[in-house]
């Protein structure tokens, strides 16, 4: 899924002076959240202030040859053996929970480096946890690896990099893991394996959150393919929009073509919900993304489909709205059914929320981007979104997405696959890997730096809650009333 959409959301660019601070502050998705989030914007604004970030992020990436022989092993582990394994996945695709040789090769290369692995958590076959069997108490630093390949028309790609996430978390958590050892620094790094981060239903790592598989993380790093070096906005978000996926199975009775009558088609009934969407679009908020296909819609052409089903990404900006999108959405399948004398079955089967995005986080890790010599460098901080894209996860624990430029081609094409193979994914994938050492560097050696991301995460957390509140009172619903 894509890192990054910029659509304009909250809050400033950092590296601005003060006296400019309060006139870049760029407002939520759409009227009403610019409206609604008014105060919870200024408190944001604030909040940054007193967190002088422009302060630390010069600090934290000035001179500091620890960090930067950190930096180094992970370059060396990127170029001597784990580039290689970033090609070699890439040449073996495989798609969601099916990433049984992808997960072989990343795991056995863990355990040949101090990490107890297991394979199979919160139920998904293709999840893992590596631990550092040598870390101590301490900061626990997490790593999210991913590793599905796309499915395409002719062929599964790695067309979004996820061949190279695994390999370029794993470099920089293995130098930082020996830097704790050999410094006698107190903490862990913990490597957790994420399947299928292209499919629904429902998200992996939801899946893997409630299951409580990510708790006692402290913070948590990982990377993205990406065609620029940038960096998210602060404050709560998501890359593509709040999402339900719904699915809608119409059930029928089966008849011979030549007398339908004597049946009910389910197939018409599934077009019937297309048609009915259509039909609301005029009544939503332009905002609003309702995308669907037919995935079952009878068997022979001769016989009145008796079972057919529609599957459905529902999107809004924010939560709150999306309820109501959804329930029309909903009422137009109940509709469809009634229309046709036919049985519709409504099943939830995942969502995708905002996350947390961390400024003391997002700016340091662009820095030290910059630092390593990242490319196409994007100055302008993108909206703001979650660490990961389900907002499960980032919502509960601080982390932060690395992306350096690694493709000149889009997000989930073959040229995306083709960069990823070549130097400009190289580079990148190393870039991201030094950055992300020197991060759990800081993060793990200086408690200052845990305060303040925890302070702002707390603190931004309560302003969420305090934003859907403020929602909630926005979008009042018409008055209908009887004939």
């Amino acid at each position: 899924m894509l890192p990054f959409d910029f659509r304009p959301i909250a809050v400033a660019a950092l590296f601005v002076p003060f006296a400019a601070f309060t006139t870049t502050l760029r407002a939520q998705d759409t009227p009403t959240e610019r409206a609604a989030g008014a105060d919870v914007v200024k408190q944001m604004a604030a909040l940054q202030r007193t967190l002088d970030v422009p302060a630390l992020v010069a600090k934290l990436t000035g001179a500091n040859p620890a960090r930067d022989a950190i930096a180094a092993r992970a370059k060396t582990l990127m170029d001597t053996e784990l580039l290689a394994m970033a090609d070699d996945i890439a040449r073996h695709p495989e798609v969601g929970f099916k990433e049984e040789r992808s997960v072989r090769v990343l795991t056995e290369y863990l355990k040949a480096h101090d990490f107890d692995v297991t394979i199979g958590v919160a139920g998904l076959q293709t999840a893992f946890v590596a631990r550092y069997r040598r870390g101590t108490p301490g900061p626990n630093l997490g790593i999210i690896l991913e590793y599905d390949a796309l499915r395409g028309t002719t062929g599964d790609f790695h067309g979004d990099q996820h061949s190279a996430q695994g390999p370029t978390g794993i470099a920089a958590g293995i130098a930082v893991a020996e830097f704790l050892t050999r410094s006698k620094t107190p903490g862990t790094v913990t490597f957790y394996g994420t399947p299928a981060e292209e499919m629904m239903p429902p998200p992996s790592k939801t899946v893997m959150h409630e299951a409580h598989v990510f708790d006692g993380a402290d913070v948590i790093v990982r990377s993205h393919s990406s065609m620029g070096t940038q960096r998210a906005a602060h404050g709560f978000g998501s890359c593509c929009l709040n999402i339900d996926g719904v699915k809608y199975t119409f059930s029928g009775a089966p008849a011979h073509q030549m007398t339908p009558w004597e049946g009910r088609d389910a197939l018409t009934a599934a077009i019937h919900l297309f048609n009915n969407v259509d039909a609301i679009r005029r009544n939503l908020r332009p905002e609003a993304r309702i995308q669907g296909i037919i995935t079952e819609g009878g068997k022979a052409p001769n016989v009145v489909p008796d079972r057919a089903v529609a599957d459905f990404y529902v999107r809004y900006p924010d939560q709150v709205y999306l309820a109501q999108v959804r329930e029309m959405v909903d009422n137009a399948a109940r509709a469809a059914a009634l229309a046709t004398g036919t049985v519709v079955k409504i099943e939830p089967y995942g969502s995708m929320r905002d996350g947390i995005s961390s400024a003391a986080l997002n700016e340091v890790a662009f820095g030290y981007l910059k630092k390593y010599g990242g490319t196409k460098v994007q100055d302008e901080p993108g909206k703001p979104q979650g660490f990961e894209e389900t907002g499960s996860v980032s919502s509960a624990i601080p982390g932060v997405g690395f992306s350096a430029h690694t493709s000149n081609g889009g997000f989930h094409t073959y040229e995306m696959e083709a960069d990823g193979l070549g130097a400009v994914g190289h580079q990148g994938f190393v870039v991201d890997a030094q950055a992300m050492a020197s991060l759990l560097y800081d993060f793990a050696t200086r408690a200052d730096y845990r305060a303040a991301v925890k302070r702002e995460f707390d603190t931004t957390r309560a302003l969420f809650s305090a934003y859907i509140s403020a929602l909630d009172k926005a979008y009042p619903k018409p008055v209908v009333k009887a004939p």
